[in-house]
């Protein structure tokens, strides 16, 4: 199967991300940018974003690009910073670009999004599987 259609594939099958209402704004081999909108249902109890909000839309972004490579590929080691609240309406993107790639293993940081504003980073190391995406 060809990389950069790898992460629409994921999509398709991924329940969570669908809920979360994340689209696949631009995809290349190695590269991800997506996208979603803060929800009312998504809010915790102080009327913000629920912070796995945030980091559910990197990791999809992580997990997307990490599979670009034709491999299956998942994450070994994540972790996020939240920088700042957000609320119902906000429009937020993440791009993962695997910064360093070994044989099986990749390292990246994303920047969450809200417009040109940095709202979160997200740290993750993947590790690629022998197990090919298939049509």
């Amino acid at each position: 199967m060809q990389g950069e259609k790898i992460p629409y594939k994921m999509l398709s099958l991924d329940a969570f991300s669908t809920w979360l209402g994340i689209e696949i704004l631009e995809c290349e081999i190695g590269r991800c940018k997506v996208a979603l909108t803060v929800r009312p249902e998504m809010l915790n109890s102080m009327g913000y974003a629920h912070g796995g909000i945030s980091y559910s839309l990197a990791d999809t972004a992580f997990g997307f690009a990490a599979n670009t490579h034709g491999k299956y590929a998942v994450s070994i080691e994540t972790s996020v910073n939240h920088i700042e609240a957000l609320e119902a309406g906000d429009y937020l993107t993440a791009e993962a670009v695997i910064d360093v790639q070994k044989k099986k293993v990749g390292f990246n940081v994303i920047e969450v999004k809200r417009g040109e504003e940095i709202v979160a980073l997200f740290k993750g190391v993947v590790y690629r599987t022998s197990k090919d995406w298939e049509e």
